[in-house]
């Protein structure tokens, strides 16, 4: 078939598409009743997980509904219907609860598992789009995700169904997590490796450099010292301790070029005479996110960490953030 479809037609398709589905999610509020707050309440009352089927595109959609529960506080996972049949419902316990999917409401795969689920006692919630069907008698709460069209010209790919259905299964896991009490930092436990886990778990200690690593020198060191230990460390600068390990100040790169533009020798200037007395530092066990903050609060790159004496316990720079996706 040749294509005939010019730029404004499609934009309009695509814009016809959207649309409809709009209004298939919208639709979905006025529908929101004591069944919406019966399966809430069903889900809270789970001992056990949510175990979540469907079949075809509504497999697919029951994957990622049981993908967000579990992230947001809600153990779930995913049961294919038809494995089901040949011994996956073995998953199955008294104590869970299955979310079984389908618009139809008739899908022969999870109609054929619903007696054996019914019978191990556990609960069922069904979402379909007809409040007649099968499932929908079956279940003990029923949630309408019908909707008025498909997006599809031809009536036939499920497309405003299949974003109903996501969008329902988003409002139910939303209202289990604000009913669970669940927060960023319960989020971030799930999550170690995201961007959020690691603002919310990541912590000073678990990423400064400690022991040998960390530039150092006594305060009556030569300039010309201080300067080799700071190329030797690779961190752009160096603290400046007593001989007890507490911090007397720091030395940067930034010093450097103004100690330089001021005509010093730094073979006889010692570090005291330059360094930065009273530098900022940062704790062991603070969030790396808000040593992050300090940094660029303060408008540096580095920072010495110090324990509740004033000792030098480690150091890190901006590059070390960087590396961990602060940033």
């Amino acid at each position: 078939m040749p294509d005939t479809l010019t730029k404004d037609e499609l934009l309009a398709l695509a814009a016809n598409v959207l649309d409809i589905e709009a209004r298939a999610v919208e639709a979905l509020k006025a529908r929101l009743d004591d069944s919406f707050v019966a399966a809430c309440d069903l889900c809270m009352g789970t001992p056990g997980r949510i175990v979540v089927t469907g079949m075809g595109k509504s497999g697919h959609v029951s994957n990622k509904i049981a993908a967000t529960l579990a992230s947001t506080g809600t153990p779930a996972f995913f049961m294919h219907p038809a494995e089901a049949s040949h011994g996956d419902l073995g998953m199955i316990t008294s104590q869970d609860l299955l979310l079984a999917i389908s618009y139809s409401g008739e899908t022969a795969e999870v109609v054929t598992i619903l007696p054996v689920v019914k019978r191990m006692g556990a609960r069922l919630v069904s979402m379909t789009g007809n409040p007649k069907s099968t499932m929908a008698q079956a279940a003990d709460v029923h949630l309408d995700i019908s909707v008025e069209e498909e997006a599809c010209p031809l009536k036939l790919a499920p497309t405003a169904s299949t974003t109903a259905t996501l969008a329902m299964g988003d409002a139910l896991a939303v209202a289990l997590l604000e009913k669970r009490g669940f927060t960023a930092e319960d989020f971030a436990r799930s999550h170690p490796s995201g961007s959020l886990g690691k603002r919310l778990l990541l912590r000073v200690s678990d990423i400064m450099r400690t022991g040998d690593r960390i530039p150092a020198v006594s305060a009556g060191v030569t300039l010309r010292d201080a300067l080799l230990e700071m190329t030797d460390k690779g961190l752009g600068m160096t603290a400046v301790i007593d001989d007890q390990n507490t911090i007397l100040g720091i030395y940067t790169d930034g010093d450097l070029r103004r100690t330089l533009d001021a005509g010093s020798d730094i073979r006889t200037t010692t570090i005291r005479e330059v360094m930065h007395p009273n530098c900022k530092t940062t704790s062991a066990d603070v969030l790396a996110a808000e040593a992050l903050h300090l940094l660029e609060e303060n408008k540096i790159t580095s920072l010495l960490v110090a324990d509740a004496d004033g000792k030098l316990v480690g150091a890190l720079n901006i590059h070390d953030l960087f590396r961990e996706g602060l940033m």
